[in-house]
């Protein structure tokens, strides 16, 4: 064992292959510089992907209200969030968008942010989370419908690969009247665009 690997805490198992994998990459784990960093990329892993822990349906728990006559669309976007994808562990990040058509009911606006949060931490591909997000609101809201797009940059792409910065990935999953009404789609829509 390593000398960085014993000043490690002894049941930091995580940290342990973190200075594994920076020798195997021909890095020494001692130097100065490298001291902490398996333990912060052990403590930067687990933030990432605390996703696995969370229920949609603790987190937004009480937050649901009635409110009978109100059957418009909400929307909530632009919400910021950071993934990793599946494929490489490398990061994805963009903005997400939610609507929903109530069904006599709303939920607290910041809960829909997050349960992004629940499934934006996890090892991800983009087109899934898309799905997961949208059938967790429909789930646990029950509205009418419910629609998610989300506009993704994957650094997959942008660093390695073909290389190609700034590229944007597009994705959504429309459920219940988002699906099956084009014009409650085209609404939800016309309300994403206005904010670009």
């Amino acid at each position: 064992m390593s000398h960085a690997a014993s000043s490690l805490a002894p049941d930091d198992d995580l940290a342990e292959t973190v200075a594994a994998l920076l020798e195997r990459l021909g890095e020494n784990p001692e130097r100065e510089g490298l001291l902490d960093t398996p333990t912060r990329v052990a403590e930067s892993l687990r933030y990432l992907t605390e996703g696995y822990a969370a229920d949609p349906a603790t987190i937004v728990g009480d937050a649901s209200f009635a409110l009978d006559g109100y059957d418009d669309i909400v929307v909530v976007k632009d919400i910021a969030f950071f993934s990793l994808c599946e494929h490489h562990l490398l990061p994805f990040f963009g903005r997400a968008h939610i609507g929903y058509v109530p069904n006599g009911k709303v939920v607290g606006l910041s809960k829909l942010a997050r349960v992004i949060d629940a499934y934006s931490r996890r090892l991800q591909v983009q087109e899934r989370m898309t799905r997961e997000i949208a059938e967790a609101i429909s789930t646990v809201v029950n509205p009418r419908g419910v629609g998610v797009v989300i506009e993704g940059r994957h650094l997959c792409i942008e660093m390695r690969g073909v290389e190609k910065e700034s590229s944007q990935t597009v994705t959504s999953c429309m459920l219940g009247v988002f699906r099956t009404d084009q014009q409650t789609r085209a609404e939800f829509l016309a309300h994403i665009q206005q904010s670009h």
